[in-house]
């Protein structure tokens, strides 16, 4: 009885990963050529396990596009987080864009470096024609950390019509409002931020303050609106950041979900709170049945 009980135990240790061991293949690596961005840039996508399924061939999965944080780049996800088991319990397609220090807009000073414009009009495109993924609202979500996180619920505010879930940890809502006289630090928040957005006065920086765009977003009483979520960790450097755009939220009745857990801005305590996100954007998103092929991948 005792060895039953061993053997029971050791098989249930390794169901995650036989499970994760059936994804085929378990990601890509994709390179799109940009004429926004006038070069060729990489996105990653995780398939769904039962995307080759063949009772799913007709159905196009719901897609999280995640946006990684300031210095970091796409591969984060994989590397950083245990994102790849995670999402082995959802049909959600994931995609991983790469944003390099662009903070997820059209910049004020580059010309080239059109982040926000790239990902709304060529990478969501180019993803939806290259593989089965949702291409509705409704089975459509991004979220972030920290540069993504902001970007994520930017995202959510300037184009509620393109997304049903805008999630946020620890994000750094007040990028486009701090100004060269606050970014007393050299390095590469100050030097990304400059860059993106501009003189203090400029129009980058009115078009894209998250606080501005919730307010015009109130006043319009546009909706749907996405679902929106936010965490941050109590250690975080950008905590009361995090409180001040939430008392907005509550002062603008805009509704959303907030939690406020020990942590800090770590990959620790963005691992733990990825789980949650995956599970609300499953619970959220709707899978799309498609009779629509996709360029096979």
């Amino acid at each position: 009885m005792k060895q039953t009980r061993l053997i029971l135990f050791l098989v249930l240790l390794l169901v995650p990963v036989s499970v994760y061991a059936q994804r085929n293949p378990p990601t890509s690596e994709i390179e799109l050529k940009s004429a926004l961005l006038g070069r060729t840039i990489n996105y990653r996508i995780l398939y769904p396990i039962k995307y080759y399924a063949a009772e799913k061939q007709g159905t196009r999965f719901p897609v999280i596009y995640l946006l990684h944080g300031l210095t970091g780049h796409s591969n984060n996800w994989l590397e950083k987080t245990r994102l790849a088991l995670y999402a082995t319990h959802y049909d959600l397609f994931v995609v991983m864009v790469e944003g390099n220090d662009g903070w997820y807009t059209d910049s004020a000073t580059v010309p080239a470096d059109k982040y926000e414009s790239y990902i709304l009009n060529e990478l969501i495109p180019d993803v939806e024609k290259r593989f089965r993924v949702s291409t509705v609202r409704e089975g459509r979500a991004v979220a972030g950390l920290s540069m993504g996180g902001y970007g994520a619920i930017k995202f959510g505010l300037k184009h509620p019509e393109m997304f049903a879930l805008a999630a946020s940890m620890s994000g750094a809502f007040g990028a486009a409002a701090w100004t060269a006289k606050e970014l007393k630090d050299p390095g590469a928040i100050r030097d990304s931020l400059l860059q993106t957005f501009g003189p203090d006065d400029s129009p980058t920086r009115k078009a894209n303050d998250v606080f501005k765009l919730a307010r015009e977003v109130s006043a319009k009483k546009i909706t749907p609106l996405p679902y929106f979520y936010i965490d941050c960790g109590t250690e975080d450097f950008l905590f009361s950041n995090n409180r001040d755009f939430v008392n907005l939220f509550v002062e603008l009745k805009i509704p959303h979900e907030y939690r406020q857990l020990p942590g800090a801005h770590s990959w620790t305590y963005w691992d733990l709170q990825l789980q949650e996100i995956l599970r609300l954007a499953a619970t959220e998103l709707r899978s799309q049945e498609s009779t629509v092929k996709s360029t096979p991948q």
